[in-house]
């Protein structure tokens, strides 16, 4: 089996028999292809006959390119799956890549706002604007419930339980789940739906979506980063804040709560509880202030 037709067929493998999206099938091709590249500059070696050294001598090459561990990591993982599919087809018998090991990765904890920082923000919403009622029921919804931007811009009507105080998220991969939503979140979200939604002129096939731009179209991952980012700059915010700072600071407040690890899990869509264990940091200040109050020598 040549280049071509090996990559033509790993294409076919990872749509018809993994299911994969779009984009992840072409991030595995991207990075398999790196490996294509690097064959021709040992003699055009066909995948076939690559050996594990070849491969060792292929990942120092990726990392003399200057490519950060986490690239590293994810070109190693695209190359592993190729091999894979090799094997499903009968090109080699054993795999030479299963012995390779990812570059050391540091686990960044991630960042999270307090609930005055949140409280702040929310606060700094301008009202009178026609949009001030969306963007307070959006971040109550965000924080509320945890979700991801994505979930929170692709969130429909259809899928709100308000008088069971539940909503249907589809996350990753299209998986669904259901995420309790607090009272402030139902309630904001009402007044925005009831008072304001209503006004807005909105496009054929957009109507079940809940969050509208003044154009009658779902608001954007992009509008939603600025919207927030705006927020941060009116009240003087230093620190570096997205979407995706409100979803950490929904689970790490669950768990410095006394929230059971894996009911977080549950509502934020985390396949692995792995995922799930990196909000179990505490702050310096929360342990400090532990400490001060309940060891006996302080």
């Amino acid at each position: 089996m040549d280049w071509h037709s090996g990559l033509r067929g790993f294409k076919s493998y990872l749509l018809l028999e993994r299911s994969l999206s779009k984009n992840t099938i072409e991030a595995y091709l991207r990075d398999t292809d790196k490996l294509y590249q690097f064959t021709e500059t040992i003699g055009g070696k066909p995948p076939g006959i690559l050996s594990t050294s070849d491969l060792k001598a292929f990942l120092k090459w990726v990392n003399e390119l200057g490519m950060q561990p986490h690239t590293q990591a994810r070109v190693l993982s695209g190359v592993k799956a190729f091999f894979k599919y090799l094997i499903l087809e009968n090109v080699i018998q054993s795999d030479p890549a299963a012995l390779l090991e990812s570059p050391k990765l540091n686990r960044k904890l991630p960042d999270t706002l307090n609930i005055n920082d949140i409280n702040s923000l929310i606060a700094a919403i301008d009202l009178s604007k026609p949009e001030g009622m969306r963007n307070k029921a959006m971040l109550e919804v965000l924080y509320g419930c945890g979700l991801r931007v994505s979930e929170l811009t692709s969130l429909r009507i259809s899928n709100l339980f308000l008088d069971i105080e539940f909503i249907k998220i589809v996350g990753k991969g299209d998986k669904e789940r259901l995420v309790p939503i607090g009272s402030s979140a139902i309630k904001y979200l009402k007044i925005y739906m009831e008072q304001n939604r209503v006004h807005i002129a909105i496009k054929p096939g957009k109507e079940d979506f809940v969050f509208l731009n003044n154009r009658g179209a779902p608001l954007s991952r992009v509008m939603v980063f600025l919207i927030i980012k705006g927020l941060a700059t009116k009240i003087g915010l230093k620190k570096t804040i997205s979407p995706h700072t409100f979803r950490h600071s929904f689970a790490t407040h669950l768990i410095e709560g006394g929230a059971d690890l894996r009911a977080v899990q549950e509502m934020l869509g985390h396949e692995s509880i792995t995922t799930t264990e990196i909000y179990t940091h505490l702050d310096r200040d929360y342990l400090r202030d532990v400490i001060t109050q309940y060891h006996p020598r302080s």
